[in-house]
């Protein structure tokens, strides 16, 4: 007979990560939402012009992915992974992919023109560009005294 080593903490460490990142999130003005049973994970980059975001949407065709920004700067993710149908003949030993709806939102800074959104999907990777607006330059006003 063997022996196993079970670690019963061995799920703490990508627990702990995502609380940690929802509490970075916070910490910087901003709040994440994820909903559903299925997760994709995020990359989101910041260059000098652009935000950039990367999603991993692996089987799930664009048709069913939905982008919106409302007016609280608030870009949502959503969409749906289906299950290929199970047959008869088919004996699944193991399923450990996710499926079902999920919807991944994000606070957006001020400074982002989100009227020109780009948004690409390519090899199961949806990549969501968005610009930055020019600064406002300070102007001057000349106040009269009465």
């Amino acid at each position: 007979m063997s022996i196993i080593k079970v670690d019963p903490f061995r799920n703490f460490d990508s627990m702990f990560r995502r609380m940690n990142d929802v509490f970075e999130d916070i910490q910087k003005g901003g709040i994440r939402f994820e909903v559903g049973d299925f997760s994709p994970r995020v990359d989101i980059t910041d260059d000098a012009a652009n935000v950039v975001i990367h999603a991993e949407l692996p089987g799930i065709p664009k048709e069913n992915v939905r982008i919106t920004i409302n007016e609280q700067n608030v870009l949502s993710i959503r969409g749906e992974k289906h299950r290929e149908e199970k047959s008869e003949d088919k004996n699944y030993v193991r399923v450990e992919r996710s499926y079902g709806s999920f919807a991944r939102s994000f606070v957006l800074p001020d400074n982002l023109a989100t009227n020109n959104v780009q948004a690409a999907f390519d090899n199961g990777v949806l990549t969501i560009t968005i610009p930055k607006r020019e600064p406002e330059k300070p102007r001057e006003q000349e106040i009269s005294i009465n």
